[in-house]
């Protein structure tokens, strides 16, 4: 593959792959340091995620960085040479010898699995987003032809449908359930919380009136209704309680993801966001036509703190105080 030097007139992909890799030759980046993720690269150079998808694939494609399980895309093994000065012929990498690049590549087809596929994909989408997901993508991520990982996945919506069981079976629920309902709805809401915390893309896949149907889902919806179960509640009640609960949860979810997409695109942090809108703010404080938002709003001495864990645990306590009455109502009366 012909390197390229990054000129002005270079679609922005490649300019952003010739920075990086002076910044390799130069020694910034050292062999194993980590290099900027997609939502870095397009928060830094004002590009889209696709972009900053097709960058790093650019530069795994010359070998110049690698994936590496639960770090992500570092510098490889060996620096290569600082690229010519613009006005130098293009040059080329030294491919392998054609014996040990295809003994290398029947080696990484050998070691391919579905496990290692969807765990790849997963790594991916935690780090740049399930937008920055691709077949060939994940291919390049583990050494193999683009076309290897459709021998085992048939197609994106089959892999992420795989990830996301995989995803929801990261844990698990203990054998001796407590005896309370309570209890055990706060541990299920809890576990479920954590899962979206560490796989934020998680949340984007279903929706209420579509729900993302995978077995390790339902392992925390079971846990749920089962809480629920024997209450004197009608099944329409307890399903409609089940519902609400994981919206709850579910609902804040989502905004993980988005924070994170809408960071990466605009290059600014929810902080800085909400300091660029502070003149239309006071505009609409200083208008007199919101009297109850302005009195609310001019009590905090430092702005209002959204912080998503504090809302979720505040939303679930409310959410069971609420329903107290009604289970153990019913309970109560049959």
């Amino acid at each position: 593959m012909t390197k390229t030097t990054g000129t002005a007139g270079d679609p922005p992909y490649l300019r952003i792959v010739a920075a990086i890799r002076r910044r390799i030759a130069h020694g910034e980046l050292a062999p194993g340091d980590r290099v900027p993720s997609t939502r870095q690269i397009a928060a830094e150079w004002g590009v889209a995620l696709a972009t900053a998808t097709k960058a790093l694939t650019t530069l795994r494609l010359e070998g110049l960085v690698e994936a590496r399980p639960r770090i992500g895309t570092v510098v490889a093994g060996t620096t290569p040479a600082a690229p010519a000065a613009p006005a130098a012929p293009a040059r080329r990498r030294p491919s392998p010898a054609p014996d040990a690049a295809q003994a290398q590549a029947q080696e990484q087809e050998q070691e391919l699995s579905l496990d290692r596929i969807v765990r790849t994909a997963i790594e991916i989408a935690d780090t740049e987003g399930l937008s920055a997901l691709s077949m060939r993508g994940v291919a390049a991520r583990l050494g193999v032809a683009a076309m290897s990982t459709y021998r085992y996945v048939p197609s994106k919506e089959d892999l992420v449908l795989r990830m996301a069981d995989a995803a929801f079976g990261e844990k698990s629920y203990p054998a001796e359930a407590p005896e309370d309902w309570r209890t055990r709805i706060e541990l299920g809401a809890r576990t479920l919380w954590s899962l979206y915390r560490r796989h934020p893309w998680l949340a984007q896949l279903g929706s209420l009136t579509r729900p993302l149907i995978v077995p390790n889902l339902m392992v925390h919806g079971e846990w749920v209704l089962s809480a629920l179960d024997g209450h004197g509640l009608d099944p329409t009640a307890l399903f409609d309680i089940h519902v609400l609960l994981y919206s709850h949860v579910q609902g804040l979810a989502v905004h993980l993801e988005m924070e994170a997409h809408a960071e990466a695109t605009t290059g600014q942090s929810e902080d800085q966001w909400m300091d660029s809108r502070t003149p239309a703010l006071q505009e609409l404080v200083e208008s007199g036509r919101f009297p109850a938002f302005t009195k609310v709003v001019g009590a905090f001495e430092d702005g209002y703190d959204l912080r998503l864990d504090a809302l979720f645990e505040f939303g679930l306590k409310t959410l069971l105080d609420g329903l107290t009455s009604l289970v153990e109502g019913r309970e109560a009366a049959t």
